[in-house]
């Protein structure tokens, strides 16, 4: 399977709480809910699509937790996401738990990074990890992150826990896709092409 990172930044990179002021408030973050005011019919359409490329979502526990606390409550029948989110393989990365309620779920304990080569390997489209930084940033620097699906805000909300701080492994990435919606979303599809490439500039005359 192909694995596939989705996440929700700013500007400035956060990537915490994008959903609302109470979805994540470690470290005393007060800016969530960031996201909200940009939602949009073209967002929805495209993530989705997204969401319908999947064989399983892979999460860390911490959002492993909060989705399986809310997904499920969840009863609109035209909601988008709903039926795909609560009848997908789950796969949560976590040596805290022993089962999950989220049903199906599969708990891989132990090396994650071990873990989840395993799993890629296995037939299937897409494997979607979706927030879960932590994981998503281990992964990606170990190599194990095929695309890396963007979606940027046009805010800055000045702190809380950014997607790719430092330290971590250089990564390559080629753009694939891009588009912006209606209300200023930024959607960027990005390929992992290995270690970040470097070179000389050796004056303007080298790209004429």
């Amino acid at each position: 399977m192909k694995i596939t990172l989705t996440e929700f930044v700013t500007l400035d990179g956060v990537s915490q709480g994008p959903g609302s002021s109470t979805e994540d408030t470690s470290g005393g973050f007060t800016q969530g809910g960031w996201l909200v005011p940009y939602l949009d019919k073209q967002f929805v359409g495209r993530t989705s699509e997204w969401l319908g490329l999947a064989d399983g979502l892979l999460l860390g526990r911490r959002t492993y937790e909060a989705f399986a606390r809310d997904w499920p409550q969840i009863t609109d029948p035209d909601d988008p996401y709903t039926e795909r989110m609560n009848s997908l393989p789950k796969y949560v990365v976590t040596n805290t738990l022993a089962e999950g309620a989220w049903h199906p779920t599969t708990v891989l304990r132990g090396d994650p990074i071990h873990n989840v080569g395993n799993l890629k390997s296995q037939p299937g489209r897409e494997l979607q990890v979706h927030g879960s930084a932590r994981l998503g940033k281990a992964l990606l620097s170990a190599g194990l992150v095929d695309t890396l699906r963007l979606i940027v805000a046009p805010t800055v909300v000045g702190s809380g826990r950014r997607l790719l701080d430092h330290p971590s492994a250089p990564v390559g990435l080629q753009l694939v896709h891009h588009e912006v919606t209606a209300n200023g979303l930024l959607l960027l599809e990005y390929e992992q092409v290995g270690v970040a490439p470097l070179a000389e500039y050796e004056g303007v005359t080298a790209f004429v």
